[in-house]
């Protein structure tokens, strides 16, 4: 897959009228002094608790041969991807909260929207490719291994980068034709694709059908999906005639269906709410869940109660305290 850098080349200004400008001031958080210090340490946090819960679900995942199977696969890479989404935007965000002026350059903001819609859109097709890996495992246990082989599995996370590479690009490229007014004032804490549109002059007919079209078909598709994989899953336990049967069966899905809620009940909220019902601080707090929140909580998810990632880790544990010791 190969990224194309010139239209980040290119996009180091944009027009403004008769002007050309080159950084956007994102406006953030609108609040005093000391609760800027209070929201630094509290997203301080999270970000490290992001990065180690996901870190360590990877390295519990490689180090366990117990898990290498493609659920596990899969939850990896959720777990790398996780840890790219949150560094794309909180990094920038801590910074600027520190800073007397916080601005983003047009390259910085266009590289920022890329790897943005590029991970969010890959967030959403690895947990429609995980909801497949739970139907063909409830549903088709005994063609398990032929239908999610190593090489199937490659394909479901391969494809997914190939697409939302594709789309990140297609909305970055009509964004560059468009004409930006005299704001400049971005009202979010990162460059996003909807701030951005509402300060162009110019039409953005094309580039909200785009978003309309291609983006809901981006999202709605792999959830349509999801539902239909779960629908099919119920279908299968409603078979099972022992109600511990039934419970160890959904029990292995519940974790799933929790971070999927959280994902796409935050998603729509943000993009696909008529635009007469936006709102700067409501498209904020929307952001914050599936930026921030979501990406923490998928450690917690997918490890309290599941009792292999538990013991996985305990054994990652164990080897590192001997290690420590020696």
């Amino acid at each position: 897959m190969k990224l194309d850098f010139s239209l980040f080349r290119h996009s180091r200004t944009m027009h403004q009228g008769n002007q050309t400008i080159s950084k956007f001031f994102l406006l953030g958080f609108a609040v005093g002094s000391e609760q800027q210090k209070l929201i630094f340490m509290m997203f301080l946090c999270m970000y490290l608790v992001t990065m180690v819960g996901n870190l360590l679900i990877i390295l519990a995942i490689i180090n366990d041969a117990h898990l290498h199977s493609p659920m596990y696969f899969l939850l990896a890479n959720l777990s790398f991807n996780d840890i790219c989404f949150t560094t794309t935007t909180i990094p920038k965000m801590l910074a600027d909260i520190q800073s007397q002026s916080p601005t983003i350059s047009f390259a910085g903001c266009f590289t920022q929207m890329y790897f943005f819609m590029l991970l969010v859109d890959l967030d959403n097709f690895l947990l429609a490719a995980m909801a497949y890996d739970r139907y063909i495992a409830i549903c088709h246990p005994l063609h398990y291994a032929a239908l999610l082989s190593p090489k199937r599995c490659a394909l479901l996370v391969v494809t997914p980068w190939v697409i939302s590479n594709l789309v990140s690009i297609l909305h970055l490229s009509l964004l560059r034709l468009l004409t930006i007014c005299d704001q400049k004032k971005v009202p979010h804490f990162f460059c996003d694709l909807e701030p951005i549109l509402r300060l162009a002059c110019s039409d953005t007919q094309i580039n909200d059908l785009t978003i309309l079209v291609v983006g809901g078909a981006v999202i709605f598709i792999p959830f349509t999906f999801i539902i239909v994989s779960y629908a099919l899953i119920c279908c299968t336990v409603l078979g099972v005639h022992s109600a511990k049967g039934k419970w160890k069966t959904l029990s292995t899905c519940g974790s799933h269906l929790l971070a999927v809620a959280l994902f796409y009940g935050s998603i729509v909220g943000v993009y696909f709410l008529p635009s007469s019902a936006y709102s700067a601080e409501r498209d904020k707090v929307a952001a914050i869940m599936y930026t921030i929140v979501t990406p923490m909580m998928n450690p917690f998810i997918y490890s309290l109660r599941n009792k292999d990632m538990k013991g996985a880790l305990r054994r990652l544990f164990s080897k590192k305290s001997f290690f420590w010791r020696w």
